[in-house]
Formats: C-alpha cells, structure tokens, sequence
C-alpha cells in the first residue's frame, strides 16, 4: 500500500514521516488513526511498514515517523532523549489528527521495544490517546540494564556513565560506543539486527553514552495506572533475552483495566518482526484496535 512522504515539527525541529491511507477512502470518510513508534535504534522504515500495512488494509490511517536526530529527522544524531520522544510522539498524534481523513477523537499508539515504552508514557500524559499497544518494550530502564549484565558489567556501565555525565557537562558532548556494547543484545538479537540493518544507510552503529543516564532514569511503569480506562495491550514473548518479558509483564502489573497480556511463546527480540511471531503479534493488535478503536 502506498505512502505519502510528510514533514511536521516537534520542538521547532523538522521530523520526517509517512503517511499511509487504507484504499476505498471516500471524500469525505474521517478513520481512525494510529502512530508507530519504532525503538531505540531503529528508524521510520525497518520493520514499521509492514505493522502500517496491515493497520492501513484493516481501515486505519497510519502515521510512521523518525525521532529527532534519527532516520531523516532533523536534530542532533543518534540521541535517545526518552522524554523528547514522547513530546514528538505527541506532535505527531497532533499532525495526525489534524489530517483530512482522520477523526482526531479517535488516536491510538503502537510501539515497540524502546518504543514499547514511548508510547506507554505517551498515552499515560495524553488523553487523547484513545487505544495502546506496546510490543516487547521496557518498563523500567534501570532494572532492565541491570538485569541484562553480570554485576562487574554493571558496575563498569555505572561508571562509564558517570564520566560521560561529566564530559557532557563540561564539553556539551557525550562519548559515542559501539551500540553492542551499551545495548548488550543477546547472540540472536545481534545477528538478526545485523541483517536487518545491513541494508539501511541510516542504521547507525554507534550512540552516545549519554543513552546510560537516560535509560536508568526512564521508568514507564510508574505512570501506566495513568492509562485507565482507556485500553493497554502488552505483547512479549518468554524466550526474549534483550528486554524480558518481565519487563511487559510489570507494566500489565500496574495497569489499569481494560488490560491484556500476551505472551509469545519461544521468540527471541528481533523475530517478532517477521514471519510467524510477526502474525502471532498483528493478530492481537488488529483486534485490540477493532474492540476499542475501529478503524470507521
């Protein structure tokens, strides 16, 4: 399905994005409408525009967009800025709803891994988020970073990140590392990464110390309770070894109602953007959406 190329602004500074529109939209039909939320390194178009396809055959109009600094958003590169996030996530459900064919009381997020979080706290400050959906993303960041790392790796991380928390200071610049290294994916989150990016020029391979501060800090769990009564869908899998699925399961913990969880079953990170798992997760959201937010 085909997609317009748009511009709006976040802060003052220019994002990039596409816009998808279902087929058989009438002069004057006005659709739901639902922003993708892509992680911390990933861009506007890896993995997303399969997610937007579907949304839009199913009658959504569906926006995808690149964060400051990533993709071909303007800003400084390669930046997490967890809460500058949610303040672009927030202009482009303002852009979205101010769009033709969309009903702008009808907005809803989709997100994964880091954008898993994104759109958690999103919806948590915005009420005009009508219907979530969060996939293997992260609820709380310093437990996450913790439990990823033998206690020697997480106590050198820590202090890593108190000398870049000086350097930014002094210098206004944070040190930039191999994304592996902060990261820390598992073997198989490594190598489907790999593939994936392998392809994409705007793929980058280093990022900032400065993501070690701004993850520990970043804890969406502490205001998921501020989602309800609007609906939360969390998807995770049991065999995650980058964000595990305790991390989904806490938030669904915290949630208000109405709320579900959906745990895959013996799928790693990266693979549930392809081929079975993918199904196995566009299912349960097409038909959160459809209970909640329908597309017409």
């Amino acid at each position: 399905m085909p997609s317009q190329a748009v511009n709006f602004y976040s802060e003052g500074t220019r994002l990039a994005g596409d816009l998808f529109l279902p087929d058989g939209l009438g002069a004057n039909d006005k659709r739901a409408g639902i922003v993708l939320c892509h992680g911390y390194t990933g861009v506007r178009d890896l993995y997303l525009p399969d997610t937007a396809k579907l949304l839009t055959a199913a009658g959504y109009v569906v926006l995808t967009f690149d964060y400051k600094g990533w993709g071909d958003s303007d800003g400084p590169k390669a930046r997490l800025s967890p809460y500058g996030r949610v303040l672009d996530s927030q202009a482009a459900l303002t852009f979205l709803g101010a769009q033709a064919t969309v009903d702008g009381d009808r907005l809803g997020l989709y997100g994964t891994s880091y954008g898993g979080a994104t759109v958690v706290w999103t919806a948590a400050v915005d009420p005009r988020v009508k219907a979530v959906v969060s996939v293997v993303g992260i609820g709380h960041g310093g437990r996450w970073m913790r439990s990823v790392r033998r206690p020697d790796e997480y106590a050198d991380l820590l202090v890593r990140s108190e000398a870049d928390r000086i350097r930014r200071v002094m210098t206004g610049e944070s040190a930039f590392a191999d994304r592996n290294t902060v990261l820390l994916p598992d073997r198989q989150s490594a190598e489907l990464a790999a593939a994936a990016r392998a392809g994409n020029p705007a793929a980058v391979g280093e990022i900032p110390l400065e993501f070690i501060d701004d993850t520990l800090g970043f804890h969406p769990e502490w205001i998921v309770d501020r989602i309800a009564p609007r609906p939360v869908l969390f998807i995770t899998s049991d065999d995650d070894r980058l964000v595990p699925a305790e991390q989904s399961e806490a938030l669904y913990a915290r949630a208000g109602e109405p709320k579900k969880l959906v745990v895959l079953r013996g799928v790693g990170h990266y693979e549930v953007y392809a081929g079975e798992p993918f199904r196995q997760v566009i299912e349960p959201t097409l038909a959160w959406f459809a209970q909640y937010m329908p597309a017409g």
